[in-house]
């Protein structure tokens, strides 16, 4: 670099401003996570398998688990199930996968610029990083913890009529209205407390990787601040998030989807601590990472195909071609979505808002 030439700006807004356009955030989401659900729904499926918890209520489900594996998984679910059920469970995802992204993008940014700040030489420190990660996914996964908690659920009602067992619910306004008939608000939240543990470690892996890969390449290398250089991020961040994170994520899908009891209480776990020692007694350390394999390749497709989908919406939103945009978000809303309208005009009027507070760019 020329002595006098300007560091380039890296972080979030390395690209004029990633949080400057929270509604191409959001909407990015939706495209990815429909394109990778398979994955998420493969991976849950897997961290159920051989609940030793299970033993205590005298089901046989830990013996009778027909699967070994992430390929044999989603084999057995096509061939006993079929295609279609591989994206059961995929509306309340992509809902929350909506209110997470977008709460954790525009959190983590607000921290980056507002709160901590950058140093004189515009760098971004990792421990400033690592701090606004953590804080940016607890905010993001608390707000979205119900959404979460259906889709889990939902994710599991294959395996349960193949068990014999009733179904739960029959959609998804079903299922947040018998949990909030049962259990009330707090109902909505169960598993909470795991969840934002799971995503405090995902987002401390997942950003502050992703910053400080983007902010080499950037400048030591000759890749420029573009697709290729945020593609490269998100498969190093994805890697290291699935490490820390997927412990906290089998612990948080086993809390969520425990039977309960009439007031609520879990049957199988009285808190993450008590899941922790449960699964490692019973079936080993290793069953911690039971659903790695899925879960690293869901972060990095999704992270791949986030960014490309954020860069086109990000350009037509910019050129203000409000139709245009419109036509390429409606390709990723979920089916029967009429009735979660509201979210996303929010989000639209959250861009128009977010625009006004920008007009300085």
């Amino acid at each position: 670099m020329a002595p006098g030439e300007q560091v380039p700006s890296v972080g979030l807004r390395g690209y004029r401003g990633r949080a400057r356009y929270p509604a191409a955030l959001a909407w990015a989401s939706p495209a990815s996570r429909r394109a990778t659900f398979p994955l998420d729904l493969t991976k849950t499926r897997l961290q159920m398998q051989g609940e030793a918890a299970l033993a205590r209520l005298g089901d046989s489900a830990r013996e009778s688990a027909p699967y070994r594996g992430m390929v044999r998984t989603a084999l057995g679910i096509v061939q006993e199930e079929g295609f279609l059920k591989l994206w059961q469970g995929v509306t309340p995802a992509i809902y929350r996968h909506v209110v997470y992204s977008g709460g954790r993008m525009v959190t983590y940014e607000h921290l980056r610029e507002v709160v901590f700040g950058k140093s004189e030489d515009k760098h971004y420190p990792l421990w400033k990083s690592v701090i606004g990660g953590m804080m940016a996914g607890v905010v993001g996964q608390f707000l979205a913890n119900p959404t979460d908690l259906v889709k889990v659920q939902m994710q599991m009602e294959g395996k349960r009529k193949l068990e014999g067992k009733p179904l739960r619910f029959r959609g998804v306004h079903h299922a947040f209205a018998k949990i909030l008939s049962e259990g009330g608000i707090r109902g909505l939240w169960a598993g909470w407390v795991p969840n934002i543990q799971r995503a405090a470690l995902v987002n401390m892996g997942d950003l502050t990787t992703y910053d400080t890969v983007k902010h080499y390449l950037v400048l030591n290398t000759p890749l420029e601040d573009n697709i290729t250089t945020h593609g490269l991020s998100s498969l190093c961040s994805g890697l290291v998030a699935s490490i820390l994170g997927t412990p906290a994520d089998v612990i948080k899908s086993r809390i969520m989807n425990q039977p309960r009891d009439k007031q609520g209480r879990g049957l199988l776990y009285k808190s993450s601590t008590d899941c922790l020692i449960q699964a490692v007694q019973g079936e080993g350390f290793m069953s911690l990472y039971k659903g790695f394999l899925p879960s690293w390749l869901r972060m990095v497709t999704s992270g791949f195909s986030s960014v490309f989908v954020f860069f086109v919406l990000k350009l037509l939103l910019i050129c203000k071609y409000f139709p245009l945009s419109l036509l390429v978000f409606s390709m990723a809303l979920p089916p029967n979505h009429n009735s979660f309208s509201f979210l996303y005009l929010f989000l639209f009027s959250f861009y128009l808002s977010s625009e006004s507070c920008y007009l300085s760019w």
